[in-house]
């Protein structure tokens, strides 16, 4: 990636070590403790609930090197995904199964894989864990580095370049490929999304993924919310709290119908019973 990229890449989020066993080594068909997880899964959220961890996630930041300005930021073209592996062994369809994944449950975000890297604006480095400190000093410099070692303690690493409107323009994600098959897809997936915009993990919902005492592994249903209202047209880069709270009773509900159509669809969806439009 040219250096200017990672000049330019001024907001950060990270992810911590995942608790639980890590399994080495490809599952058949999915990792075990992903489908523990996906198993106990809540999938029924209040509008309270859901508008909480929106606010939480969409206006904040774990590490900002620019003025802190609470706005949305998100792309708002075309989201091609290269994938720069350096690692001992090539976690490429992985990662095109993980964007596949997630074009196909956040309506309005055209996401895909690219093999142009000139073309992309997403890169993701797949990197031996033992190269991964090392990979941030040479991408953000010695200065830098130490402030994202200091205050995010990361174990994998996203980072967004925005332009003054704050759409994102750019975004990267640092993952190591041989810290455990959990640890990969849950690194994996939480960066690639926090790379989107829901750029900050918040302790205090315990629904997301962007909260680092919470592992999933997969796209559970509440960041399906989250991802899907950022994504609604009708919230724009640049709006404020304010702005976005006038449109939370009309996006909700098609963000809901959505949401349940797809895991519908997918086997995945709310389970039976669920109150899933209630304040």
């Amino acid at each position: 990636m040219h250096s200017g990229l990672a000049r330019s890449i001024v907001t950060f989020a990270s992810a911590a070590v995942a608790s639980g066993a890590l399994i080495s080594g490809a599952a058949p068909a999915e990792n075990a403790d992903i489908s523990v997880r996906r198993s106990a899964e809540r999938t029924s959220f209040s509008n309270a609930e859901i508008k909480e961890g929106f606010f939480k996630t969409a206006f904040h930041a774990e590490l900002q090197f620019d003025k802190r300005v609470e706005r949305i930021r998100k792309f708002d073209e075309p989201v091609r995904v290269f994938v720069d592996n350096r690692g001992p062994s090539d976690r490429g369809t992985e990662i095109a199964a993980i964007v596949a994944d997630i074009g196909a449950r956040v309506n309005h975000l055209d996401m895909a894989i690219t093999s142009d890297r000139q073309a992309a604006n997403f890169i993701v480095m797949l990197v031996p864990r033992r190269d991964f400190a090392q990979t941030i000093r040479f991408r953000y410099g010695e200065r830098q580095a130490r402030q994202i070692q200091n205050s995010l303690h990361p174990e994998c690493l996203s980072g967004i370049g925005k332009d003054k409107t704050h759409r994102i323009r750019r975004a990267e994600v640092i993952l190591p490929v041989d810290a455990g098959e959990f640890q990969f897809f849950d690194c994996a997936y939480e960066e690639l999304l926090q790379g989107l915009g829901l750029i900050n993990d918040d302790s205090s919902v315990p629904w997301t993924m962007f909260n680092d005492g919470v592992q999933m592994g997969f796209f559970d249903v509440y960041d399906q919310y989250l991802v899907n209202i950022l994504y609604d047209p009708r919230v724009q880069p640049g709006m404020t709290k304010a702005e976005v709270d006038k449109l939370f009773p009309d996006v909700l509900p098609t963000v809901r119908a959505w949401v349940a159509n797809t895991n519908a669809l997918k086997g995945a969806g709310p389970r039976e019973g669920a109150n899933v439009g209630r304040p």
